[in-house]
């Protein structure tokens, strides 16, 4: 088996890589201190395997989860975290273990055994994010392009156009291109700030500066940088439900 071992902790790698020495059937591939560096050594190496910390700077380890599952990867997970907080999300995630630091050697040979039996059976990661997700709006969307990883608060997010299995995320006077459904996105924003205006766009409100008609049925949506996006009727009474309640 391949493994990978993923965590800002310099201490924290070493602890996995010393347990793993006793085994000499896992070759360790590669060791990340970030997830950048784990999406990337993911697509060199190709692990079985992934030791994957969950809190660490500029992405987090369900983020990377799901940018294996955009290069079509399925490693067995085993989460390693000081924090007790993520185990429920981390099994709705069907990661094969959650080791909380600091753990002893019996508990992580448990978990290696179970990454070894469990090998070749995980549900595809991009579901795992989805399904781990319910009820918690996102904070940010994170887009893989080649080798390239962009992260995009949902702050500078302006709108969404469906464009047939890829959504098209304008932020920043940019369009960039992610292998997702809109209805999917659209369920896990937060529909206080995002409104499905159309049944290919989803608009941030606070980048809606106005709503013009032209003609009896034929609605815009004018943006603050000028942009304009076509408003149905459906999603005209949902912007004006939302004014109501405001």
């Amino acid at each position: 088996m391949k493994a990978l071992i993923v965590d800002d902790e310099d201490l924290a790698r070493a602890v996995v890589r010393e347990h793993l020495a006793t085994h000499p059937d896992i070759e360790i591939v590669a060791e990340c201190a970030n997830g950048f560096e784990a999406v990337k050594a993911a697509a060199q190496h190709q692990p079985d395997l992934v030791f994957l910390d969950i809190q660490m700077p500029r992405l987090d380890g369900f983020e990377v989860l799901e940018l294996l599952e955009a290069d079509g990867q399925r490693p067995a997970v085993v989460f390693v975290t000081a924090y007790d907080q993520h185990a429920l999300r981390a099994f709705e995630a069907q990661a094969v273990d959650y080791l909380l630091k600091p753990f002893s050697k019996e508990r992580f040979e448990a978990a290696l055994a179970k990454a070894r039996a469990l090998r070749g059976s995980r549900p595809a990661a991009t579901q795992l994010a989805a399904e781990n997700r319910q009820g918690r709006p996102l904070a940010r969307i994170v887009v893989k392009d080649g080798t390239k990883v962009t992260v995009i608060p949902l702050d500078r997010l302006d709108w969404v156009q469906a464009q047939d299995d890829y959504v098209l995320l304008r932020t920043e006077g940019k369009n960039l291109l992610k292998q997702q459904t809109l209805a999917s996105l659209e369920a896990q924003l937060d529909p206080a700030r995002f409104i499905r205006i159309h049944r290919s766009f989803i608009l941030n409100l606070d980048r809606l500066a106005k709503v013009e008609q032209d003609g009896k049925e034929h609605r815009e949506a004018v943006l603050r940088d000028g942009a304009r996006l076509p408003v149905s009727r459906a999603g005209y009474q949902r912007l004006r439900e939302l004014w109501e309640e405001a």
